[in-house]
């Protein structure tokens, strides 16, 4: 028996929203295999995030129940503060307790930037950001009181670099991170962490999309990876971990060194340019113990150094 099969979830409560299919059944099933009781959160609803079916949910619980393990089926939506109180509530009403979130419900509604609605850019970001705040919002206050939790968001490579005809899902992946940061700062002092997955998986996400030549991308290479950092061992927090065709790597925000001017002008820009890209170099400030501050104080003791060397 490998080290990594010593980790289990016994008496711990999971909350897995999109848990009827792909990634999330994933995650669902193999917190429920190593202890954890689960509560299987999926509207049941097409790719669009339109209409409702209860069986995606069910069929789950039922497997997991088939194989030992405790779980319940919730259908609300993360895309109302209802919908994710009630998902939390689930498990506290179920369980009596949660310990571990992971949003993973997503739903796609593709168009240029140039032609996609305001309809479909809001009902992306109701499910994928807001719905995270959905949950959250309830789950983290829960969480800082017990003294204990762990929260999984999901981003995507979208997220992380853009992509065609996603603006909706791109801009919301994109502040999940914001999110989860916020939430690993808030939470550190109560034992709380906050991470981000990017993964990638075949699932019916993929749908439209010439899988033929991909390598194995099969959802239950990145549930190890969410396992790891839901665990009560799981040794960070504030940080974005990318898992994809069985490479598991941390993404990270970067800047340059910059240049430091005591004054600019338009022209000045321009032609430090090349020096203000120069990225072989690059500064890396984490979320924790305090990135915000020390981005700012980066650039002040520049600006410090900068003047004494003008003054001295």
């Amino acid at each position: 028996m490998s080290e990594v099969s010593s980790l289990d979830f016994e008496g711990r409560v999971a909350v897995v929203t999109g848990g009827g299919r792909g990634l999330g059944r994933a995650y669902a099933t193999l917190l429920a295999s190593r202890g954890a009781k689960v509560v299987v959160n999926d509207p049941g609803g097409n790719l669009s995030g339109d209409g409702a079916d209860a069986a995606p949910a069910a069929d789950v619980v039922r497997e997991i129940h088939a194989a030992g393990g405790q779980a319940v089926a919730s259908t609300d939506s993360v895309a109302t503060a209802a919908g994710g109180k009630a998902i939390v509530d689930a498990a506290l009403d179920t369980y009596g307790r949660l310990d571990i979130l992971v949003h993973n419900a997503g739903n796609v509604r593709r168009g240029s930037l140039k032609e996609l609605s305001y309809e479909d850019f809001e009902a992306v970001l109701d499910v994928h950001l807001r719905g995270a705040f959905h949950v959250v919002r309830p789950a983290f206050p829960r969480m800082c009181d017990a003294g204990y939790g762990r929260i999984v968001l999901t981003s995507s490579i979208g997220g992380l670099y853009g992509n065609h005809g996603v603006a909706n899902y791109a801009a919301a992946k994109a502040g999940v991170i914001g999110l989860s940061s916020v939430a690993a700062l808030e939470g550190a002092a109560q034992g709380v962490t906050s991470n981000v997955i990017v993964p990638a998986a075949v699932t019916r996400m993929a749908a439209g999309i010439d899988v033929s030549a991909y390598p194995p991308m099969d959802p239950e290479l990145v549930a190890p990876v969410v396992g790891w950092l839901v665990h009560e061992s799981c040794s960070v927090s504030g940080e974005i971990f990318v898992a994809l065709a069985g490479r598991v790597a941390r993404a990270v925000i970067a800047e340059t060194p910059g240049v430091y001017r005591p004054s600019w002008t338009v022209e000045d820009v321009g032609e430090h340019l090349e020096a203000i890209r120069r990225a072989e170099v690059p500064l890396i400030f984490p979320v924790l113990p305090d990135g915000h501050a020390d981005h700012i104080r980066y650039s002040f003791d520049l600006a410090h150094r900068g003047q004494g060397a003008l003054h001295g």
